[in-house]
């Protein structure tokens, strides 16, 4: 994939309406709007800030980027596939961040692991072909890319062929 050169934008926005900010007694809701149009509602993390303070509801930033590192990959796999002639019929990712520590004690996304599951018409690939797909995928994912934590990928295979 070809370096792209492009701009993109969010803005977020909150307010703190009547509460005692002072104090800490504020909501950490907020709105992300994307420069498409769609609108998000955001929150911290409730493992960070505890309800009422934060919406559990709401999307945080850790899942946010867990979900970044996710659609990106599932869209380098889908294309890489496109190309490679496997017919992609799903493609479920069931992927999931942890946090911890770095060495210098900071709080920080440790790892980050994509469970890609892809259904494909038949002839089924081998799954070397779709390790190889992975592969290509992670390597060309500009978010992982941009990340220190480690991306790990392990897809899931349906027990049908083993080519």
């Amino acid at each position: 994939m070809p370096a792209p050169k492009s701009h993109h934008d969010v803005k977020t926005s909150w307010a703190r309406g009547d509460q005692d900010f002072l104090a800490g007694h504020y909501s950490r809701a907020h709105t992300l709007t994307f420069d498409g149009g769609a609108v998000v509602a955001g929150s911290s993390s409730p493992s960070v800030v505890r309800p009422p303070w934060s919406d559990p509801s709401a999307v945080d930033p850790e899942e946010l980027l867990v979900a970044s590192l996710s659609s990106c990959h599932m869209l380098g796999f889908l294309d890489y596939a496109r190309h490679a002639g496997v017919d992609v019929l799903s493609y479920l990712d069931e992927a999931s961040g942890e946090m911890g520590e770095d060495g210098q004690g900071r709080v920080v996304m440790k790892a980050v692991t994509l469970r890609p599951n892809v259904a494909t018409a038949p002839p089924a690939p081998s799954k070397a072909v779709i390790d190889a797909l992975h592969e290509k995928a992670h390597a060309a994912c500009f978010i992982a890319n941009s990340v220190r934590s480690d991306v790990r990928i392990e897809p899931i295979y349906a027990a049908t062929s083993d080519g």
